[in-house]
């Protein structure tokens, strides 16, 4: 534990910490037998009339001391603990010396337990009257001020403990974020689908274009990466005769930090056997609208003050006619001189003439994506940006995939999933051929190109930005906002 200097607030509850002892008042109590929680309370107890009391009715609770009036010989104070706050009634001569010598100690942010019974006041707030009290944690440092709460988002990142404690909507965003997660498993374990996992330290990265994260495996001499997606090892599960698979992954990718990206991320990716791009299209609607409904009641959800439908079907747009549609363009009929002079035109910061497919993904990115609001399908992808994806069975230079796009930035990726071993090597190939540039470049795997030579079924498979769905779902405009502990740089 770091020094703190004490300040004048922290230097009196270091007092009062040492008179508890003084007094033979253990302040760090080992244990509470806790047996209620202000939320159930709230629940049971609210239809009571002002006045009422349940003297027979004894509750136990405990949690963190938010406000207090003492008014000398009684007081009254509200604790909060995970499932909210209830107010409790306290007077001195009804306790013993212990409680009221611990009592007398108390600072707001302390952690208590009160075993009392439940009534209604004359102006109907449900409290507790306090028949014994007990300091369960005498703690040192102060909260912030409670009307202004934590106004700098670099301490409600970086102390993301003192947001949670003071600010009711931070809680209630970290608790949906787990409802969806918990939605997600419930739409796929419903549909026959058994979930996994897979390595995160891994001898070969792959699955997505991405910088890794590296480390040295000192017993085994050898430099590993964390994983940056699932995708290789799932496949390599279906190989094995698994035909609905899934994995809610934390990854990590080596990239920079903005309101959709964190270092460190959850994704959900799932693959099955037997179907292709477009039936997975469909899939991911229903799933998506599935949890919207199931979280927020509704298919439609307002997100910074615009409303968005989730309910199938979602519009189809492919990348081609997306670019015609936004940029006023036909890609097909420009050079790639004329198309490189175009996407730098609009903002490329391209240095020189790339591939037809990734300058077509340039101008997508320049000029169709943040115009997308609704839910919608970008399809039919080029094949130099694809190398694990499927050709196209009706346009040469195209794969079958898809990104769906909401609220202007992407939030997932889906293949009719290359299974043909020749043309899978081959692309790999051309892939590590590019990796002395590019270190996003797929690296050639050779456990997976023997999985492809054993055999794959046709086999349709899915990621899911996990935080960016919670971002939508609970209106929140960063994704450190929906991230217990957003990655910070070091003070």
């Amino acid at each position: 534990m770091s020094e703190v200097k004490d300040n004048p607030l922290r230097a009196e509850k270091k007092r009062k910490l040492h008179e508890l002892r003084e007094k033979g008042i253990d302040p760090f109590p080992h244990e509470f037998d806790k047996k209620n929680n202000a939320g159930d309370l709230h629940a049971k107890f609210g239809h009571l009339n002002a006045g009422d009391k349940l003297e027979n009715e004894k509750v136990v609770i405990a949690g963190r001391l938010m406000t207090l009036r003492d008014m000398g010989k009684a007081a009254f104070f509200t604790i909060q603990d995970q499932s909210g706050r209830i107010q409790i009634y306290f007077r001195s001569q009804e306790m013993s010396e212990r409680a009221q010598a611990s009592f007398k100690l108390i600072d707001i942010g302390d952690i208590v337990g009160i075993t009392g019974f439940v009534f209604k006041t004359q102006k109907g707030e449900l409290s507790i009257h306090a028949t014994d009290f007990q300091i369960l944690c005498k703690t040192l440092e102060p909260l912030p001020e409670k009307y202004h709460g934590i106004a700098d988002v670099e301490i409600k990142y970086r102390l993301r403990h003192l947001d949670l404690i003071m600010n009711e909507e931070s809680r209630k965003v970290f608790v949906t974020r787990s409802k969806i997660i918990s939605e997600f498993r419930n739409f796929l374990n419903a549909r026959g689908f058994l979930e996994v996992e897979t390595p995160v330290l891994q001898p070969v990265y792959g699955g997505a274009a991405a910088h890794p994260f590296s480390t040295h495996h000192r017993a085994l001499d050898m430099t590993l990466y964390l994983k940056i997606s699932p995708e290789i090892y799932l496949k390599r599960l279906i190989v094995g005769g698994f035909e609905k698979v899934y994995e809610i992954a934390t990854n990590f990718r080596n990239e920079g930090i903005d309101r959709s990206h964190n270092p460190e991320f959850r994704m959900l990716e799932f693959y099955e056997a037997y179907t292709d791009y477009k039936y997975q299209m469909r899939q991911f609607e229903e799933l998506i609208a599935h949890v919207a409904k199931a979280v927020t009641g509704s298919t439609k959800v307002m997100y910074q003050g615009k409303e968005i439908e989730f309910a199938p079907p979602w519009r189809r747009l492919t990348v081609k006619d997306s670019i015609r549609e936004y940029g006023g363009i036909d890609v097909d009929k420009l050079t790639e001189q004329q198309l490189f002079d175009k996407i730098k035109e609009w903002g490329s910061h391209l240095e020189r003439p790339s591939t037809r497919g990734e300058m077509m993904m340039e101008a997508f990115d320049l000029k169709v994506e943040h115009n997308l609001w609704q839910p919608t399908f970008i399809m039919d992808h080029p094949v130099e940006i694809s190398p694990l994806t499927k050709k196209h069975r009706e346009h040469p230079g195209l794969v079958e995939r898809f990104e769906p796009v909401c609220a202007g930035m992407e939030i997932g990726n889906a293949y009719t999933e290359l299974n043909d071993p020749e043309d899978q090597f081959q692309r790999l190939k051309e892939q590590e051929g590019k990796r002395k540039t590019d270190e996003q470049a797929h690296p050639l795997d050779e456990d997976f190109i023997h999985a492809i030579d054993v055999g794959m079924p046709p086999t349709g498979g899915v990621g899911i930005g996990v935080e960016r769905i919670i971002m939508l779902l609970t209106d929140q405009p960063s994704i450190r906002d929906i991230i217990f502990f957003p990655t910070m740089k070091l003070k």
